[in-house]
């Protein structure tokens, strides 16, 4: 049975970009990112894009997300089409629906990891009371209980890494975004940081998808998209 409804899940189409295009303006000229990508990712999937570096594996990341805009063609997220929203829509969107875990963790330095974790919490204007089990449970997911008064000067990258995985989850998004998530770390670490993500989506049944050079990395999803100059190259 169990097997049956995660089938079910990923016959659900979770993120779908189609004919999205990006094009940046330098000076007088327009240099083309993203090049008439279409795609769809599947609800509970674990995805990886791949490709050389200037290959806009990163940029598509930012557009799926909602961090970015394209210059044309549209991307929806649990059905819900990001150009029609405003800008605060959007941004209520990315609070609630998608969690980003960065390369460089994008902690605040003088809050401690529970602080950072729950910052997405007091930003949605929410009760951080009505949090305090998920944050205990998420804790002892990524292994931190007993560094949650630690600020980020006092963890190893792959502590503060794993606090920047916490508070990604802690509004219960529909999607996990992960650029780079290792690129910073020691190879022994990344695999830890790797082994979690899979945890993350197989256990808690998480969407994600992750920007990666690594094909260590990239083996842990269970799809692999490949870009070169812009687009879709392989899947």
């Amino acid at each position: 049975m169990e097997a049956l409804q995660r089938k079910s899940a990923l016959n659900e189409i979770i993120i779908e970009a189609k004919d999205l295009n990006k094009t940046y303006k330098l000076g007088t000229q327009e240099v083309e990112i993203l090049k008439n990508i279409n795609l769809t990712i599947e609800r509970g999937e674990f995805v990886s894009i791949m490709g050389p570096s200037g290959s806009g594996k990163s940029t598509l990341l930012y557009l799926l997300g909602g961090l970015d805009k394209p210059t044309s063609g549209s991307v929806k997220i649990a059905g819900k089409e990001l150009s029609v929203m405003n800008d605060k829509a959007q941004s209520i969107m990315r609070r609630r629906d998608v969690g980003f875990v960065f390369q460089f963790y994008n902690l605040i330095p003088n809050l401690n990891v529970e602080e950072n974790i729950m910052l997405p919490i007091l930003l949605d204007g929410k009760r951080l009371k009505d949090y305090r089990d998920k944050l205990e449970k998420i804790l002892e997911v990524v292994s931190l209980k007993d560094r949650r008064n630690h600020t980020p000067r006092e963890l190893s990258g792959g502590q503060q890494q794993r606090v920047a995985i916490a508070r990604a989850l802690i509004n219960e998004p529909e999607v996990i975004l992960a650029d780079e998530p290792i690129g910073n770390l020691d190879s022994k670490t990344g695999k830890e940081i790797m082994e979690l993500l899979r945890k993350i989506n197989i256990e808690n049944g998480k969407t994600i998808v992750q920007v990666t050079h690594s094909p260590d990395s990239a083996n842990y999803g269970q799809k692999i998209i490949y870009v070169r100059d812009g687009k879709v190259v392989e899947e």
